[in-house]
């Protein structure tokens, strides 16, 4: 009897450091921090992005430059994923502010941006932060821009 009484009471301690009652209240969801909106122009610094129409001939070389030393190794300019996705086309499936925005707060798109955390599902390597400068960042949009004019 002693044994069944032991076994009980353990069994009493163990739930309630558990956790107990599911059906209690706490504060604890109320002092969390709210998680960041997110939308379709993905999480960061930057909101908006005004296009240049026709493309800056200097942006879209500087944008190159950038691409061939920090991107080429796992970018490629056609649809065909190496260990991130081609950009053939990427202007057209996202927004301008998202793809400057992966390219500049790559840690917390892959976070909490849900495009961004499928297209790691899809990749399965993290995107490592280049430390690419707002400016640079817009320099590469600009070179993406031109990629998708051509075709």
């Amino acid at each position: 009897m002693n044994k069944h009484l032991a076994l009980l009471l353990g069994l009493g301690i163990f739930l309630s450091a558990c956790g107990g009652n599911s059906n209690q209240t706490t504060d604890q969801n109320s002092e969390k921090a709210p998680a960041p909106a997110v939308s379709d122009k993905g999480i960061g610094e930057i909101k908006s992005v005004t296009l240049n129409s026709p493309l800056k001939p200097d942006m879209v070389a500087k944008g190159q430059a950038i691409y061939d030393m920090k991107c080429a190794a796992c970018h490629k300019l056609d649809e065909m994923r190496v260990v991130g996705p081609g950009w053939k086309g990427l202007t057209e499936r996202r927004k301008p502010e998202w793809i400057m925005n992966m390219i500049t707060n790559v840690e917390v798109m892959l976070d909490k941006d849900p495009a961004a955390q499928a297209l790691l599902e899809e990749c399965l390597t993290r995107m490592p932060n280049q430390n690419v400068s707002v400016g640079d960042a817009r320099d590469i949009l600009e070179f993406m821009y031109s990629i998708d004019e051509k075709k």
